[in-house]
């Protein structure tokens, strides 16, 4: 894949034509747009790249998750600025009951939700978020911070799926305070969320810390450097999990998926996790948490090398190792209570 051009020649036709060359595929596109400088940017890019050619239809959306009484105007501002660039603006409103801890969490996944839908509901195939390297940087020490493998390390993908919608972060290169010059240079009025400077939120205790950081020489720049080389280490393990998953001779009976156990033993400690991983996909669940995964690979080692069976849960699935050597992986029986 092709770098994206530095902020001073994004506006450029051959600095649009970089950036967003992944989308020209797209039937529809809709970008997430709150009004601050950084997805303020991204509007105007993508305003200029639709008029400069045949492109698809770029939808703005602006979720309101209704937890600030600025929400509501915020949004309606960015319809505004929408409209003069003659794109569709629409506001998808986060409703009901707000849960008491874990809000920005809470407000991510509801925030990805109504975007989803409203994606699939306007046939686009793309989701285009405004994601910078210094979010990036962010994203790594908090994962960091909670004792993430190297799929946590490499952060943020620069495209990813969500339930078959395409997420693409074009500005995940770009630094904010690029994106911040821009926007005053050319005028792009923008809002500025109060919740971003709220020490109540652990991203921005982290923001606050990055300076210190940056003085010792971990900057913003040399963190997405890590999350882009854990990426690919990532990516090699996954593939090499693949392909020894794929020789243990798995085989589908019923809702039931059995392998060959002995790669388990096998092969390095970090392809072996993975590859229960993958066998867990396979059957129908949701990947496993990396501590739990590796505790039951540890498990399953163990009576592998002591020629005994074993038996263990993870992930709603029952995962027992017979005599023969043999893993099988089927939906966990429902448990019963009392005696």
């Amino acid at each position: 894949m092709a770098s994206p051009p530095p902020p001073e020649d994004a506006l450029s036709d051959d600095g649009l034509e970089r950036l967003f060359a992944s989308l020209s595929q797209a039937s529809g596109i809709v970008a997430a747009v709150s009004g601050g400088p950084d997805s303020t940017v991204l509007m105007h890019l993508l305003a200029r790249w639709a008029a400069s050619g045949s492109r698809p239809p770029v939808l703005i959306a602006t979720v309101d998750h209704g937890l600030r009484p600025e929400a509501a105007a915020e949004a309606v501002f960015v319809g505004w600025e929408a409209a003069a660039l003659g794109l569709p603006h629409t506001i998808l409103a986060w409703t009901g009951d707000k849960p008491r801890t874990g809000i920005q969490e809470a407000a991510r996944e509801a925030r990805y939700r109504l975007l989803v839908g409203h994606a699939l509901q306007a046939d686009a195939t793309h989701l285009v978020t405004a994601h910078t390297r210094d979010d990036q940087a962010e994203t790594v020490l908090m994962r960091m911070a909670r004792g993430s493998g190297l799929a946590g390390v490499a952060g943020m993908r620069r495209e990813t799926d969500r339930s078959g919608i395409r997420h693409v972060r074009p500005l995940l290169d770009w630094p904010k305070a690029a994106l911040l010059d821009l926007c005053r240079e050319r005028g792009w009025p923008f809002v500025e969320d109060p919740s971003n400077a709220s020490e109540l939120y652990a991203r921005v205790r982290w923001r606050r810390l990055m300076p210190l950081l940056a003085a010792e020489g971990l900057d913003a720049e040399r963190l997405a450097r890590l999350a882009g080389r854990a990426a690919q280490a990532e990516e090699a393990l996954g593939l090499k999990a693949r392909e020894v998953l794929d020789q243990a001779d798995p085989i589908f009976e019923g809702n039931c998926l059995s392998f060959q156990a002995g790669i388990l033993a096998s092969e390095p400690f970090a392809i072996a996790v993975r590859a229960l991983d993958q066998a867990l996909v396979r059957a129908g669940f949701a990947a496993g948490r990396l501590d739990r995964l590796e505790a039951c690979t540890e498990r399953l080692r163990d009576a592998l090398r002591a020629g005994e069976g074993s038996s263990l849960t993870i992930a709603g699935a029952l995962v027992r190792l017979n005599r023969a050597g043999r893993v099988s992986i089927r939906p966990e029986p429902p448990r019963r209570r009392g005696r």
